[in-house]
């Protein structure tokens, strides 16, 4: 059994059943507080470092609010967050458009409205940026490898190998933009601290051979996200995470660092969140089948997507937990008519035996990446509705 009080403090888990034992599910009840701790939290172990909240991991306009009263910058994807954003006390000084997969008309956009900082990782992309938003400063992404040790891994789709990505600073140099650093992700939830070593390594290289042989000297690494929330896995403690990077960065770049910015997203939202789910029929598939089929109101389509092959274990607390109760290994469904709609099979969970139909299932650390995911009504199902824990 899952015990609550090991994601949380036992005050906010009681908090938080009071408040949401009437809210129809499914839905998500989110804590400011714990957003607002985790961000001075990252802003105490990374002083000097700008923190650019990544919008899509959470854009409730609570939590915008939040973090830019806090000093936060924010890494922008598209329009829509482009205009809610500046729609708040936020200037775009403080905004980096960090998609690499975007239309010149959007790169035109986002220029008018002031951003001057983009990320890129191809050579059309940058012709645009030349084009449409002349002078802006330009980062390039670094494609890494890290579908082994990150729960979500973000390899392949995005980012250059680092001999393209120096001849795309040479050639944002030639086009009159500003080469202005390297970025890299080393993939979302990631587990193993080495892999901020070997993308440092790649990007101490390209900082020290464009500035011999080119005269481009970078001023700026752009770190991105990773940072892990609480689920299943263990995971290290930011403060260690933080030890080590800046070990690293003290061993390539010494008394020297550039600016480093940091883009995180699951590590400042996953833990203000919990999804509850109610459990819609509990099955069995022939007379003597083992495990049961928990099927719930909401799934992969809802709020779940990070469940796509068993990758985000959350920790699932029931409101049939009881000390020394009764469980058994359940595979665990949502309530769509798709059959990739399974949340768990392989990994079995174990719930309470005398789980019934009308019972909630609790996803801890959802506040992430959950309601920015949900569909906008497939199989008529609503979006997932979030309220915050008052």
């Amino acid at each position: 059994m899952i015990n609550p009080m090991d994601y949380m403090s036992d005050a906010d888990w009681h908090r938080f059943l009071a408040f949401s034992q009437n809210l129809e599910t499914p839905c998500i009840v989110l804590n400011l507080d714990s957003i607002k701790t985790n961000y001075l939290n990252l802003k105490a172990l990374f002083p000097a470092s700008p923190i650019y909240y990544a919008v899509k991991a959470n854009p409730e306009p609570a939590v915008l609010n939040l973090l830019a009263g806090l000093g936060s910058h924010f890494d922008i994807a598209s329009r829509p967050e482009l205009d809610r954003i500046l729609d708040l006390p936020v200037s775009p000084e403080r905004i980096s458009y960090g998609n690499t997969i975007k239309k010149a008309k959007d790169i035109a956009y986002f220029y008018e409205r002031g951003v001057r900082l983009f990320a890129t990782d191809s050579k059309d992309d940058l012709k645009n940026l030349a084009a449409f938003a002349p002078g802006s400063q330009v980062y390039v992404r670094l494609l890494m490898e890290n579908s082994i040790t990150a729960d979500w891994p973000l390899s392949r789709k995005f980012g250059c190998h680092p001999d393209m990505a120096y001849d795309l600073l040479v050639l944002a140099r030639d086009l009159g933009l500003v080469p202005y650093g390297i970025s890299f992700h080393v993939g979302s939830q990631q587990r193993d601290i080495g892999q901020w070593d070997d993308a440092l390594t790649k990007t101490r290289y390209l900082f020290s051979s464009l500035e011999e042989e080119e005269n481009i000297r970078l001023g700026m690494i752009n770190m991105g996200g990773g940072f892990p929330a609480a689920y299943i896995q263990p995971c290290h403690e930011l403060n260690e995470y933080a030890a080590e990077i800046h070990r690293y960065l003290s061993d390539d770049f010494g008394e020297e660092q550039p600016l480093i910015l940091l883009e995180p997203g699951r590590s400042l939202v996953g833990n203000s969140g919990i999804l509850i789910a109610e459990v819609v029929l509990i099955s069995r598939k022939n007379n003597t089948a083992l495990n049961r089929w928990i099927y719930l109101d909401t799934g992969k389509f809802n709020g779940l997507i990070e469940t796509m092959d068993e990758s985000i274990k959350y920790p699932i607390v029931s409101s049939k937990d009881l000390p020394g109760g009764k469980e058994a290994e359940v595979i665990i469904a949502g309530p769509t008519c798709d059959s990739m709609d399974i949340l768990y099979e392989n990994y079995k969970y174990r719930l309470p035996v005398d789980l019934k139909s009308g019972d909630r299932l609790y996803f801890l650390s959802a506040g992430a990446y959950t309601a920015s995911y949900a569909s906008v009504g497939f199989n008529g199902f609503p979006p997932i509705r979030t309220y915050l824990l008052s």
